[in-house]
């Protein structure tokens, strides 16, 4: 089963997801729920459970080796930095050039119940790192600032707006003249 991406603007995009206390056959259900949701949104690397609208720290991602989760994952060390553009499932179209740790080393539990450490580099870490974000309540547009933050903003209004044009040209002409 695949769920609807929340995009931004969504309350539960917003909200801390809860730690998981318990594997269970829900927790991996909804695991294989995210794989079938992150296969069908076409190009992510990652998803979070709230970006399905599960308050949940479970992370699932596929970076081409093979699918993998994680839960209740935590960036427990970091190093250097790296500036990259960066997307996101809940923003789409948008990609912002972003400064965050090269190096991270991430912590959590496997779908066996037991504790894994990840050492991520580059790519690698950014996908956990924002993903750890979702988990948190933190969206690609609270990393930003200033002028940076407004031009990302009126990017994504403008995505947004060229989207909603598109899908009223794809309309039937008799919905677009308010006939049906």
């Amino acid at each position: 089963m695949s769920y609807k991406i929340r995009t931004y603007g969504d309350p539960v995009l917003k909200t801390k997801a809860a730690a998981v206390d318990n594997i269970d056959g829900k927790v991996i259900r909804l695991v294989d729920e995210m794989f079938d949701t992150l296969i069908d949104s076409g190009n992510g690397l990652a998803l979070a459970a709230p970006q399905i609208g599960v308050q949940k720290q479970v992370v699932v991602w596929d970076l081409g080796d093979e699918p993998l989760a994680i839960v209740n994952p935590e960036v427990v060390e970091s190093d250097g930095e790296w500036v990259f553009d960066e997307g996101c499932l809940s923003i789409p179209g948008l990609y912002v050039e972003m400064l965050r740790p090269k190096k991270v080393l991430v912590r959590g539990v496997s779908l066996d119940g037991e504790i894994i450490e990840i050492e991520a580099d580059e790519l690698e870490a950014r996908m956990f790192q924002h993903e750890i974000d979702h988990l948190h309540g933190v969206l690609m547009f609270d990393r930003l600032e200033g002028d940076q933050r407004k031009e990302a903003m009126r990017e994504y209004r403008r995505i947004e707006e060229q989207a909603a044009e598109g899908a009223t040209e794809r309309q039937p002409l008799r919905r677009r003249l308010g006939l049906s």
